[in-house]
């Protein structure tokens, strides 16, 4: 079951909003797909990005695949440690593995993203 705290994206991103500020990262079922991640490229503290942006890369063992934002904002923070530890997206998708902060320009858009509920059903409807 995936934390009820998050709203989640199709490209299988969440989001935890705080305030003004979301957190981002990518889902169980993401890191799972890629397998064993071995670099993530995330975007300097300061860059402003529309919704469905694409915010950086993940490169794994199988792959490489794009990390999109849900929400539109500017980077106030990055997980500097992932540079060192990207397996970290593996081990702990919603704590440790976060990916970036962002400061939200339009709160409104978590509105559009699914529920914990909605992700799951979605997932289900893929497979």
């Amino acid at each position: 079951m995936e934390p009820r705290d998050l709203r989640f994206h199709k490209e299988h991103e969440w989001i935890r909003v705080e305030g003004g500020k979301a957190t981002l990262g990518i889902s169980q079922f993401a890191q799972d797909a890629l397998g064993d991640v071995v670099f993530v490229d995330v975007p300097k503290v300061g860059t402003s990005l529309k919704a469905e942006e694409q915010l950086g890369e993940v490169e794994s063992t199988k792959a490489t695949s794009t990390i999109y934002t849900p929400v539109t904002g500017k980077i106030v923070e990055v997980n500097a440690d992932l540079q060192d530890h990207p397996e970290l997206l593996n081990q702990d998708p919603y704590g440790k593995g976060w990916i970036a902060v962002l400061e939200l320009s339009s709160p409104s858009e978590v509105d559009g993203l699914m529920t914990a509920e909605q992700y799951e059903e979605f997932l289900k409807s893929q497979g």
